[in-house]
């Protein structure tokens, strides 16, 4: 990325209306990715549906990634026994609604994962369809949501691809650090690869910066994303935030947690420019 803006067009919108009838006919599926860890993957996913839960749009959480932070952040107890999981449902074909857990916000609900979903990476190796088991569950109850979110493990194997085939697009959050565009580059690539293989709809929805503070560095990151993916990055950024941080401990959002915060408060803004941008994709 060093020598020149990526070509991001065969991975942009669409701005053909008929291309795009399906995100107003069915719920979204967005899928939170980028194999980098710590940049913010799932604080966003379970933010972000916060926010849009407040703002009364029906939700639905899917913990991808095997540390079930997405669950547990939202007051899931993932030792429950009898417990059905993202695994049981790729794995084993149980019932995606049996799956579907209520959060303390009513428009929020959470399909929860397990450390066994580590395992699952091996056991879809030889299955048959294996890039299409999450698309067929979320087939069955994206209608019965405004929008689905898929947080992704940082890693680029078989469960994030099953993501990424799902979805019909992606939120890449960014950490404002250095070499944050070379991990851009080979999550682009494998975006680009998916969609030239196994799911042609998928795009990029934006980008999205994190963990924002105010040293040369940051502003440097922000200024360099900004400059090679124009228009794909949020307006808003995420600023570092104590209360963010705090937030899981007490297994809430941080928009309950404290909705007076500076991060709850970026969040918010945040649900309501993805709002927006989604539902004015065609245009």
């Amino acid at each position: 990325m060093s020598n020149g803006k990526p070509n991001i067009e065969s991975i942009t919108k669409n701005k053909e209306t008929k291309n795009n009838e399906k995100y107003t006919k069915m719920g979204k599926i967005i899928a939170i990715a980028n194999q980098k860890g710590g940049v913010g993957k799932t604080t966003t996913a379970v933010n972000l549906a916060a926010g849009l839960a407040v703002m009364e749009k029906k939700v639905l959480i899917v913990d991808a990634d095997p540390q079930a932070n997405a669950s547990s952040g939202l007051g899931i107890d993932i030792n429950k026994e009898g417990l059905t999981t993202i695994y049981e449902c790729m794995l084993d074909g149980a019932d995606v609604h049996a799956a579907i857990q209520d959060t303390d916000l009513e428009n929020l609900k959470v399909i929860p994962s397990m450390t066994d979903l580590v395992g699952a990476e091996l056991e879809l190796v030889d299955a048959p369809n294996r890039s299409y088991k999450m698309k067929e569950i979320l087939d069955q109850v994206k209608d019965e949501f405004d929008y689905i979110f898929i947080d992704c493990m940082p890693s680029l194997g078989i469960i994030t691809t099953n993501a990424l085939v799902a979805a019909h697009g992606v939120i890449v959050p960014v950490q404002c650090e250095y070499y944050a565009e070379e991990g851009l580059a080979k999550l682009y690539q494998t975006i680009l690869l998916v969609k030239k293989q196994l799911n042609p709809q998928l795009e990029i929805f934006g980008i999205l910066l994190t963990m924002f503070n105010h040293t040369n560095l940051s502003k440097q990151v922000l200024e360099d994303v900004k400059s090679s993916f124009n228009q794909l990055v949020f307006n808003t950024v995420i600023k570092r935030n104590t209360r963010i941080s705090e937030a899981p401990s007490y297994a809430e959002s941080v928009i309950t947690y404290d909705a007076s915060s500076a991060g709850a408060k970026d969040y918010m803004e945040l649900a309501a420019e993805v709002d927006e941008r989604l539902n004015n994709w065609k245009k």
